[in-house]
């Protein structure tokens, strides 16, 4: 059998460089070498290279994370070399990188989700006012970061300023919304037109950690992850049926992740992430390997989602 030539991307520009980096290491020892002959390239350096072997390349998994590599930009790059990849197109990608506009769309689409302010760096922004229409405690988040980079839970109006200015270290942009503390969930979607739901993780941030913060989410031991989560059967369809309606509402293809939190009974939807983490221990491969799929056999179906979206994407090319 004709082996596919795979085009592995990781590392990039984003401050999420190191995972990446990690995330591509794990992908390519587990990728299966008798289907694949595959070539690695960071764009921080390889684009050129990406460019010049374009016709040659039959498939691309994209393993980054953050701007510049989750937000559409390469995603629109391999749009233009013809060469297929995993996962959501550029407006999927675009629309689920801005924290704003997926709020938007899950507005739109009844996907329920905190309330919420949003700020640009030119706005004046009226401390008292943030406070009166959401409450306390809130969460500040840049809306184009990712891992929970910038984010700040705050308890006090005093300290609301100091995680405004660091939110703006990160992003021109800012999400404020009510901080809802409950049962930490997530479910992945996989698939293109027919999408699948996978079991849903309940997540457990050590004691040390308020949220599900950078540190939570990438030092071992840090965070307890339970799969199937312990929740009951009714709550459970409801996660799954949310997470395919943020999968839907943000026109994502091949897989997307969606986090949410329970309280009281409610579940609402924190944010859909459209290039979940890929190490074989990260929560996307976690819930795949309780539904069946190994590791190797979900990049395996991720590779066969991409060759299966190109061609539809492909009738809107010129002939």
């Amino acid at each position: 059998m004709k082996k596919i030539r795979l085009a592995l991307l990781s590392g990039g520009v984003s401050s999420e460089r190191e995972v990446s980096l990690n995330s591509g290491i794990q992908v390519f020892d587990a990728l299966d070498k008798d289907k694949y002959e595959i070539t690695r390239y960071d764009p921080k350096t390889d684009l050129p290279a990406l460019v010049m072997d374009a016709a040659n390349i039959d498939a691309a998994l994209i393993i980054l994370h953050g701007p510049f590599g989750e937000d559409g930009t390469v995603q629109g790059l391999l749009d233009l070399l013809n060469i297929p990849y995993q996962g959501a197109g550029v407006l999927g990608s675009a629309v689920a990188m801005n924290k704003l506009v997926a709020k938007r769309l899950y507005d739109g689409a009844k996907v329920p989700t905190p309330p919420y302010l949003s700020f640009s760096m030119k706005d004046e922004i009226r401390l008292p006012e943030v406070t009166g229409s959401l409450g306390l405690p809130l969460v500040v988040k840049p809306a184009c970061a990712g891992s929970s980079v910038g984010m700040t839970i705050v308890k006090e109006e005093k300290n609301l300023e100091s995680a405004i200015k660091l939110g703006f270290e990160h992003d021109d942009t800012l999400v404020i919304e009510s901080y809802i503390k409950g049962v930490e969930l997530t479910c992945g979607v996989l698939g293109n037109d027919t999408l699948e739901a996978l079991p849903v993780i309940e997540i457990v941030p050590g004691d040390s950690h308020e949220f599900f913060d950078y540190e939570a989410k990438y030092v071992a031991g840090e965070t307890e992850e339970i799969c199937p989560a312990r929740i009951d059967e009714q709550t459970r369809a409801k996660v799954q049926n949310l997470a395919i309606m943020a999968h839907q509402a943000l026109f994502l293809k091949g897989y997307s992740r969606t986090d949410m939190i329970l309280k009281d009974g409610e579940l609402s939807v924190l944010e859909t992430n459209t290039i979940p983490g890929m190490t074989a221990t990260s929560l996307f491969p976690q819930s795949a390997g309780v539904g069946g799929y190994s590791f190797s056999a979900l990049l395996d179906k991720l590779i066969k989602l991409a060759i299966e979206e190109n061609k539809r994407t492909n009738l809107r090319r010129a002939r």
